[in-house]
Formats: C-alpha cells, sequence, structure tokens
C-alpha cells in the first residue's frame, strides 16, 4: 500500500514536467506582435498567436550555391539569348530567373531581357526601369555571362524565335533549343514552366539562384521609395498580400452570391467565356482549395491565429480589391500603399512600379502572410527565408473551404484552422522554393 502511495504523485509530477518542457518548446515568449506572454494556466495557451509557436524546420540558402561548389564557367560562348518576358512583374521575374539558368545550361551568353509592353498591366517599364543593370551584370560574374550590347554582326538581326511554350511531358532545352541557338547564334525565349530543374546540373542550377536571389535589385529611384514607403508603415507590421481582385475572381470561376452588387458586376465584367462552376461540380472545385479568399474569410483565419485585431497590416493588393471593408471592419489598422503615398505620385506609377514596391516592402515586414501562392509569394518567401525571416505563412483555402463545408462554425472552425496552420507553420511548409535552399532543422 505505501509503494503503490508514492508512485502516484510521481508519476503526476512527471507529466506535469513533460507538460511543461512540451509548452516550452512549442510556446516560447511572444514575439512583437503578441500582447502578452503565455503563462501556463492562461486559455490563450490553447490557441496563442502563430508567431509564438517554435519553428522545427527552417530553409536556408544551400551551400553547393553560396560556396560555388560547382563547375567554373567556360571561356566560349554557343551564342546569345534574349528572354522575352510577359505578364505581371513577378511573373516576368519568374521567367527572368530561368532564363539565366537556361543560359547557363547551354552554355550561352545573357542578354538583357525584354519585358512585355503591355496596356492590361498598365505597363510601359522595361528592365532598366526597375532592376539595376550594373548590380544583376556583377552579380552574375562567373554564373553566365550578361551583356548590355550585342556584337555589331549579331545587334542587327532580330533573333531568331524559339516556341517553349508549355507542352505534354518535360520540355528539354538542351535538345529543343540548343540546335537552334548552334545555328543562328542569337535566339529569344519565354522559358517552358513544364522544364524541371531538379535535372538541372549543378552549375546551371547555382546561375538560376544566383539570378533569382542575389541578382535583382530595384534601380536606385525606385528602391528609395520603396524605402520612403516602407518608413511610413506603422511599425511593427505583417504584410498581407490578398488576392480578391474582379479579374482573379473570373479566372478562378468560382461563385460568390454573397457579394455586393457592385462587386458582383465588376466579376460578370471580367468574365469574359469563363462561366463559374455550379451546384456539385461548384462544391468540388470549392473544396479543391481552387477559390480565392475573401477579404471577410481571410479575417477569419488571421482570427483563427490569434493574431490581434489591432495588428498593423500593409494590403500588399492590385488595384481595384473588392470587399475590403470585411477585413477592415475586423481589423482597423490597414493600410495601403494608395493611402500613404501621395496622390500625384501614385497615379503616375505603372503596374510593374506598384508591385515592385509590394515586393520590397513585403520582403522587409516583420511578418508575411498570403492568400494565394503565386510568383510574387514564391519569390517573396524565397527571400525572407534568405533573410533568415520565418513570420512567413500561406492561409489554406482547401481547409477552410472543406471544415466550412463540414458545417464547422465558431470556436471549432477556429481551432481546426489554426491546427492545420500551426503544423504548417512549424514544418516551415511553403517557406521557399526548393530548387536553391535546403531544409535545415532547428
Amino acid at each position: 500500500m505505501m509503494a503503490s502511495t508514492v508512485k502516484k504523485p510521481l508519476l503526476g509530477a512527471t507529466v506535469l514536467t513533460f507538460s511543461i518542457f512540451i509548452a516550452i518548446v512549442l510556446f516560447p515568449p511572444l514575439h512583437p506582435f503578441s500582447q502578452a506572454p503565455i503563462s501556463l494556466d492562461s486559455p490563450r495557451l490553447e490557441r496563442p498567436e502563430i508567431w509564438s509557436v517554435r519553428r522545427l524546420v527552417d530553409w536556408r540558402p544551400c551551400n553547393w550555391w553560396l560556396q560555388h561548389n560547382f563547375s567554373a564557367l567556360p571561356d566560349g560562348t554557343n551564342g546569345y539569348i534574349r528572354v522575352d518576358c510577359y505578364g505581371g512583374l513577378n511573373q516576368m521575374r519568374r521567367d527572368l530567373c530561368d532564363g539565366v539558368g537556361i543560359a547557363r545550361l547551354l552554355n550561352a551568353t545573357l542578354v538583357l531581357p525584354k519585358f512585355e509592353v503591355a496596356a492590361y498591366w498598365n505597363e510601359s517599364s522595361d528592365f532598366s526601369d526597375i532592376f539595376d543593370v550594373d548590380y544583376f551584370i556583377n552579380q552574375l560574374d562567373g554564373f553566365v555571362k550578361v551583356v548590355k550590347e550585342l556584337p555589331a554582326e549579331i545587334a542587327s538581326k532580330e533573333p531568331f524565335r524559339v516556341d517553349c511554350s508549355k507542352r505534354k511531358g518535360v520540355f528539354d532545352y538542351v535538345e529543343n533549343v540548343l540546335p537552334s541557338l548552334l545555328e543562328h547564334h542569337y535566339i529569344a525565349i519565354t522559358p517552358a514552366m513544364s522544364q524541371r530543374r531538379d535535372r538541372y546540373p549543378l552549375h546551371a542550377k547555382a546561375a538560376f539562384c544566383q539570378g533569382c536571389y542575389n541578382a535583382l535589385r530595384l534601380v536606385g529611384s525606385l528602391e528609395k521609395k520603396a524605402s520612403d514607403l516602407l518608413q511610413t508603415i506603422p511599425k511593427p507590421f505583417l504584410s498581407l498580400h490578398l488576392r480578391f481582385e474582379p479579374d482573379m475572381v473570373a479566372y478562378s470561376q468560382c461563385d460568390y452570391p454573397n457579394l455586393s452588387s457592385s462587386s458582383l458586376k465588376a466579376i460578370e465584367a471580367a468574365r469574359g467565356d469563363r462561366k463559374p462552376w455550379t451546384g456539385e461540380a461548384a462544391r468540388i472545385w470549392r473544396n479543391r482549395g481552387k477559390c480565392p479568399l475573401t477579404p471577410n474569410e481571410t479575417g477569419i483565419i488571421l482570427k483563427a491565429l490569434s493574431i490581434p485585431t489591432n495588428t498593423n497590416i500593409y494590403l500588399a493588393a492590385g488595384d481595384g480589391m473588392m470587399e475590403l471593408e470585411g477585413l477592415s471592419s475586423v481589423y482597423t489598422n490597414v493600410v495601403t500603399k494608395s493611402g500613404l503615398i501621395k496622390g500625384e505620385d501614385f497615379t503616375k506609377m505603372h503596374g510593374n512600379t506598384k508591385a515592385a514596391l509590394d515586393y520590397y516592402v513585403s520582403i522587409n515586414s516583420n511578418a508575411y502572410v498570403a492568400t494565394y501562392f503565386g510568383n510574387m509569394d514564391k519569390m517573396v518567401a524565397a527571400m525572407r527565408a534568405l533573410k533568415g525571416l520565418d513570420r512567413t505563412l500561406f492561409l489554406k483555402r482547401k481547409d477552410y473551404s472543406v471544415l466550412f463545408s463540414q458545417g464547422l462554425v465558431g470556436k471549432e472552425l477556429e481551432d481546426a484552422l489554426w491546427k492545420v496552420h500551426r503544423d504548417d507553420y512549424v514544418m516551415g511548409k511553403g517557406s521557399a522554393l526548393p530548387d536553391c535552399f535546403c531544409e535545415e532543422k532547428i
């Protein structure tokens, strides 16, 4: 009897000690976004602010890239490649990154890229209007040859256009592009998304990584404007990339019957031939995570993550954002670049310039949250990993839709949302592109 009475308290003490240890590991003292430290008996221990959770995995630049553990650049060249970039700034940045890797793969000299002049994006900027050309060339020294001007015997010619558009199967640049480069000596390409970079030799991957993450610096005047904007944002702050513009919703083919009449009209005007899914097909589509989160849904998830409603939020978003009051009625400290930059300066900006400001602010923010996983989000996440900034999170549209369709509401929904996002944050999922970054246990 005496033995049994001694063992019970010891077991209880062991369990309590283990519980305290787990709490300390998972919930260390809160970061600046948190309002108060978490005590073990606090009701907030159940769902603390997401940034207070200690991560187990981080992503950092791979040593083989940073330490130049790859073959040297050959003396000769197989010809000249110009990368023609289309779309918004971050889509063009993605194509340019690929182009740097392709040029090294084919032992070609890279000509400064051509940025599309696009009325749709309110855009007429070229590469040199956005990025520092000399810095770009200097940073790529030893990775790939880059020239501002072509040799006289080639400069008068238009490049031979090589189609690299999406195809079934893997598009092989050595097999499909190198013969044209050797024949014509000067070609223009828009990279194909179907090529797998994990098949690149290490020197081509290194060129891609260097071009993407170390060689692209904003031109001086634009970087100053971005820095000035950053200084005006109340600190600390969260940069939120919220995608709920009419064209984005129209492209998704999702139905949102409860929006305002003005929003519904804007979406309908942008739809064209893309009609929304209906009935069971619409439910399946939404539960696959294909529908952009509304500002209201975004606010629900942020609250579920225990992000305080007085958090300073910089809205990194394009023009024409709809239903913003669904977020700003809950998170009252939301600022935008149009509200922080003087009216005339803002109206003179093109699409690429505005996107560059959002990019700069987002990679330098205290935290970054995205409702989508597009070109900007991937690049920002990688740059933040490069800078050692780990408060980066992608909201899970699929999980939100599935949980909501299961009838979860209120605290039940919030608890479930917190758990799925916590698991992602702890393991560093989605924190960086895998091509140039390696997993690091913390």
